[in-house]
């Protein structure tokens, strides 16, 4: 086991993300860091998300500086280091070969479930919204850096069986499991985003993960071409996904 191991798990929105980084941040050896680039991205693109003008005055917005810190010293003296970053984000100069001595690691979810909960929080205009394409071209990337494939994340499968997919899921990035991952305290945490108020409700009501999922909402009209488009991207990622040890 490495003594200090820096964690970048990329996933689209709506994706259990934040639930993930609840769950890493309640080991005690464990510094969480919630979308350092999303500043950048909205500064950049021009997107406007909810709450982009409250998120870009109260992030550091400048690409290699926000690159820079997520590569330096662990917050806290802690030996891991979890980043929740999505790959969508990154439009401006840095990409995924841009953290070599990352442990990199791929959080997915069926665009059904992805779509329903998205157009619920913002405007769902293109896929491209959803970063299942920009998920895929990462994965790739460290494959062909590495040798072989990154460890694979799905969401339904980490609700089937929280404590065997996040214990093969510690074992893929080095790193010991710990029970303490299957809960956390309620309600807002420090580490969160400005932008939580908007976005996080579901997952500040909750201490834990959440039941077995459910079947795969219906969608109609424009919500199911962006599926459709998405379901590719998602099933290329769906082979590699480990299973509970």
């Amino acid at each position: 086991m490495t003594s200090a191991v820096r964690i970048a798990m990329w996933s689209g929105p709506r994706n259990i993300s934040t639930a993930m980084m609840r769950s890493f941040g309640a080991r005690a050896d464990c510094a969480v860091s919630d979308e350092p680039f999303y500043g950048a991205f909205l500064k950049d693109s021009g997107e406007q998300h909810p709450m982009a003008a409250e998120t870009i005055a109260d992030m550091d917005c400048d690409w290699d500086s926000v690159t820079a810190a997520q590569s330096g010293p662990i917050p806290g003296g802690k030996s891991v280091w979890y980043q929740k970053h999505m790959p969508h984000h990154m439009v401006g100069p840095i990409n995924i070969t841009d953290f070599p001595g990352h442990q990199h690691a791929f959080l997915i979810r069926a665009p059904e479930r992805v779509v329903a909960s998205y157009r619920k929080k913002n405007e769902l205009r293109r896929a491209e919204m959803l970063g299942f394409a920009q998920l895929r071209e990462y994965f790739d990337l460290e494959r062909d850096r590495t040798g072989k494939s990154p460890p694979v994340v799905d969401s339904d499968d980490i609700l089937r069986d929280p404590a065997g997919v996040l214990a093969a899921l510690c074992d893929a990035l080095g790193i010991s499991w710990d029970p303490a991952m299957l809960s956390w305290k309620k309600g807002p945490h420090p580490e969160d985003g400005v932008w939580g108020t908007h976005w996080y409700d579901k997952v500040n009501a909750s201490t834990g993960f959440g039941s077995n999922p459910a079947p795969l909402p219906d969608l109609d009209g424009a919500y199911a071409e962006v599926a459709e488009q998405c379901r590719e991207d998602y099933l290329a990622l769906k082979r590699h996904a480990i299973t509970a040890i």
